[in-house]
């Protein structure tokens, strides 16, 4: 089953976790907007894990799992911000997976 969020005049097409159906369908705005359904305030610093993670997608065509979503963040942001603790602040409760949500991807295949 699929539904659909209202992104300024488009409709966008979720599945029934609420991840994109059509990856291609991603912007700012709507990752924003994805943030604001799961209780988050849309900062930069979410931003900046989020087109990291869109990279890493771009790159090894997956969405990471927990531990090397941490190693990536580390190896480009730095390792103040590649912790679980950090990503934890950003991302409550399953950081790999709401942040792969939130960029548009599919969920990563070790999340619940």
């Amino acid at each position: 089953m699929t539904r659909s969020i209202r992104v300024g005049s488009r409709d966008v097409a979720l599945d029934e976790e609420g991840f994109l159906v059509d990856l291609n369908d991603w912007t700012q705005p709507l990752a924003a907007e994805l943030a604001r359904l799961e209780g988050i305030e849309f900062t930069d610093e979410h931003l900046e894990v989020i087109l990291a993670l869109r990279l890493f997608h771009q790159r090894y065509q997956l969405s990471p799992a927990m531990r090397p979503l941490v190693k990536y963040i580390g190896q480009e942001l730095g390792p103040e911000k590649g912790k679980s603790i950090y990503l934890l602040k950003l991302f409550p409760g399953s950081p790999a997976k709401l942040a792969s949500k939130i960029a548009g991807l599919p969920k990563p295949d070790n999340c619940l």
